[in-house]
């Protein structure tokens, strides 16, 4: 199956937007890959009504987009858009080449990250990563990074000129498309290839919370980046490198399948 017949759909996490992919998308296309790197609801500029977020939104809006374009698709869900990705998966399985999960969120069923992190806090103080700094809005279900913590928690190993250049670009981010639970099926989901890229110097999803959800959700082939939490950022030829193998690995099990 050539590439050019594979649409990679990059789905991007909490407050951030589809612009955390600028730097992967042409890496992903000069490898022969269609690209599609939405804007979810309920985060940043459509942020809409915060009430009205959620996970079913965000796969229903995907699922609309996706009906438009034909052949197989490759998930890749970064930070909390891994747990999007998965939910997504479960629905279109039958199209699913497999998922990557870039310092993603790879939850077992039925558990939300906020649980996960409760269970390691006690020998892990740093799996709280960003959560600490987070700032809330006193009228609605919303929360925003300070600057600070962007770059601190977020973007320590991208440059000073890039990262005051990036930091703005984070916005808000609506609860109900942030504290996402998947529900998924061992027929469905379960069954899919996956790719976990451990990012190890993450400060948000931190390794060992990155290892414990390897470890929960077994099965996935595993390769580390030396990065931070946006490795798409910082080493954007290494992840479309390992997004491509996968991708010619689980296109030969698709086809003989």
């Amino acid at each position: 199956m050539p590439e050019s017949d594979v649409t990679v759909v990059l789905i991007h996490g909490a407050w951030a937007g589809g612009w955390v992919w600028d730097r992967l998308t042409p890496c992903l296309e000069a490898r022969g890959f269609r690209v599609l790197a939405p804007d979810l609801p309920g985060c940043g500029e459509r942020l809409g009504d915060p009430r009205e977020a959620s996970l079913a939104g965000c796969v229903d809006e995907l699922q609309a987009d996706l009906s438009e374009i034909t052949g197989p698709v490759l998930l890749v869900g970064h930070s909390g858009g891994g747990v999007v990705a998965t939910q997504l998966a479960e629905a279109l399985a039958e199209r699913t080449l497999g998922v990557a999960y870039l310092a993603g969120m790879m939850l077992p069923s039925g558990i939300g990250f906020g649980e996960l992190v409760a269970s390691m806090i006690g020998a892990h103080p740093e799996a709280a990563g960003i959560g600490p700094h987070l700032a809330w809005d006193s009228a609605e279900p919303v929360s925003r990074v300070p600057p600070a913590a962007i770059r601190e928690i977020f973007l320590q190993d991208l440059a000073e000129d890039e990262a005051r250049q990036v930091i703005p670009r984070f916005g808000p981010q609506a609860e109900g498309s942030r504290a996402l639970v998947p529900n998924w099926t061992g027929q469905r989901f379960g069954q899919l290839p996956r790719l976990y890229m451990e990012a190890l110097k993450d400060r948000s999803v931190v390794l060992p919370v990155q290892r414990e959800m390897q470890r929960r959700v077994p099965g996935a082939t595993v390769v580390s980046l030396d990065t931070g939490h946006v490795p798409q950022v910082i080493a954007p030829e290494a992840v479309a490198d390992h997004l491509a193998r996968f991708a010619a690995t689980t296109a030969l099990t698709h086809s003989s399948s």
